[in-house]
């Protein structure tokens, strides 16, 4: 029989020390994390876990063997692999069967249905196919390693081999962001097929609009073509309700930023946004989306007596433009806000339009850093609304480090909340002191993983983790461990708007107490108020996956 070392050894050989570190990894990697995730892509992480602890197993192992001489006999190498082939066996069902159960404790927390039994199916199949995907991709590797090895000598030999690895991922990477800028282009580009253009003077692309309609992108004409009409607004609140005024200016409707801010400028000059009651400055996300049930519900509170402008500076989705051009957001809400202040200033006081900033996720970024700090929010606007701030936001950090004492990282209590405040759900406590105007809300989730996804996650562990600090809907079970911590929230993004409300990046059932208590309403009674918070949540389109 062939040594363990040796390059000709069958290509169904795992190595028992590659193999027992690879099962660690995954079953760290099915620990409980902030959200539940699909049993498929649990099993396709762990085994993308089980991979990278077979490869450190393997050299550690090949490291060690260099060094021992000693080698087992014939009949020792067959009574090990037998009770090796069991315990693996063992192993794998034993995995299985936790990452259901944890996974149904975080699905608990989150008010999430458990998973069928049945699941365990999925996890292995998703863990299996990759898992003996991912060894044959290594074995093979090895075995250009062994061949330039025998050519060029050792050294050489590892040089061509990293540098097969380095090429194959670079062609992997570059062919996986051009096909995604491929697709989002061609998916987010354009108005959808069924979005009708507006023929209403209160919309951009609609009559007399500067602004084409094949102009404005996916999002940019779902925004345009949706939204409630001054009679939806009647029937839901019972209030004389007005058309509310729609600015939106796409990636394609002008050749540059200031060129787009001007537009729209215009825009809001045309319709008459500037003689409206509540002006909002919305940075939209990565891809130009903006949220249907925000913008809605202000238009509902304040019965249609608002003007909303934004405009689009990526079709790319969040992750990828922060990735790729993280100053994207932030210019195109500069450039907006800068151009509106100035007309808006402008204006005699006693005419202005209550100016408010808003954005969600990466527009939350954008619009955050439009201004130096607080005191420069509450400066030159009249209100902010700030929804599942992205952890990296210079703002957002600065207010969490200044939190008063004792008061928890995911419902943060500044300066007893005279001039900032966060809200998790409408009826969260909030503190006695007075709030002053402008307010400045954050919309913020324990559970949210855009919000704490942060670089320290790597190597530290988080205060929200901490037993005084973990909010109700944090899984008891979920530990901070090195790095693993830090790739489960990176996955657990992928689901931040796959759970019911008031968990992970969905905040749809908050939205419209944040806007009260930021800009007020029409007057309107809690009778009136409740009829809109039942509307906007019959919005939730996007379903818990497993419902």
């Amino acid at each position: 029989m062939r040594s363990e070392g040796s390059p000709q050894r069958r290509w169904w050989h795992v190595d028992p020390a590659g193999s027992a570190l690879g099962l660690v990894l995954a079953a760290l990697s099915v620990t409980p994390s902030l959200l539940p995730r699909p049993t498929l892509l649990q099993g396709a992480i762990a085994a993308l876990a089980f991979g990278l602890g077979y490869l450190v197993g393997t050299a550690l192992t090949a490291l060690l063997r260099s060094r021992i001489g000693w080698r087992p006999t014939v009949v020792g190498r067959r009574r090990w692999w037998i009770g090796y082939g069991v315990a693996w066996l063992a192993a794998l069902a034993g995995l299985s069967a936790l990452a259901v159960a944890w996974q149904n404790e975080v699905r608990q927390a989150v008010e999430m249905p458990p998973l069928p039994g049945s699941s365990l199916a999925g996890f292995l199949a998703g863990f299996l196919p990759f898992a003996v995907l991912l060894l044959a991709a290594g074995k093979g590797v090895r075995r250009v390693f062994v061949a330039l090895g025998r050519r060029r000598g050792r050294l050489a030999g590892a040089l061509g081999a990293i540098a097969v690895v380095v090429l194959g991922l670079a062609l992997l990477a570059g062919g996986a962001l051009a096909a995604v800028d491929s697709i989002y282009a061609a998916r987010n580009g354009t108005p959808d097929a069924d979005a009708v253009e507006p023929a209403s003077t209160y919309r951009s692309a609609g009559s007399a609009s500067a602004v084409a309609w094949e102009t404005v992108g996916r999002h940019g004409g779902n925004f345009l073509a949706g939204g409630p009409s001054a009679a939806e607004i009647t029937e839901v609140t019972g209030a004389a309700a007005s058309e509310p005024i729609r600015v939106y200016v796409g990636l394609e409707s002008a050749p540059t930023l200031a060129e787009r801010a001007r537009l729209a400028v215009a825009e809001l000059q045309r319709t008459g946004g500037l003689e409206r009651d509540v002006l909002v400055l919305a940075t939209t996300t990565g891809s130009g989306w903006l949220e249907s049930q925000t913008v809605d519900a202000i238009e509902y509170l304040h019965a249609g007596n608002t003007a909303i402008a934004s405009m689009q500076y990526a079709y790319t989705p969040s992750w990828v433009s922060f990735l790729f051009d993280p100053d994207a957001p932030v210019a195109a809400a500069k450039e907006l806000f800068d151009q509106v202040y100035a007309v808006w200033q402008g204006l005699p006081p006693d005419a202005r339009p209550q100016l408010i900033s808003y954005g969600l996720s990466l527009g939350a970024h954008g619009s955050q850093a439009v201004f130096a700090d607080v005191a420069d929010v509450r400066a030159r606007t009249d209100g902010a609304l700030f929804v599942g701030s992205p952890n990296g936001s210079t703002l957002w950090r600065s207010l969490q480090a200044s939190r008063d004492p004792g008061s928890p990282a995911w419902q943060p209590i500044l300066d007893g909340g005279r001039e900032v405040r966060w809200l998790s759900r409408p009826d969260d406590p909030q503190p006695p002191g007075e709030w002053t105007h402008p307010r400045v809300l954050y919309l913020q989730h324990a559970t949210d993983p855009v919000t704490w996804l942060g670089p320290e996650l790597l190597w530290r562990s988080p205060e929200w983790l901490e037993p005084a600090q973990r909010a109700p809907d944090v899984s008891p079970s979920m530990i901070w461990i090195p790095g693993v911590t830090a790739a489960q929230v990176t996955v657990d993004m992928l689901m931040g708007e796959s759970v019911p409300a008031h968990h992970g990046h969905n905040y749809g059932n908050v939205v419209t107490a944040g806007w009260r208590a930021v800009t007020g309403d029409a007057g309107l009674d809690d009778t009136a108020v409740a009829s809109i918070e039942a509307v906007i949540a019959e919005y939730a389109d996007i379903r818990p996956f497993g419902e």
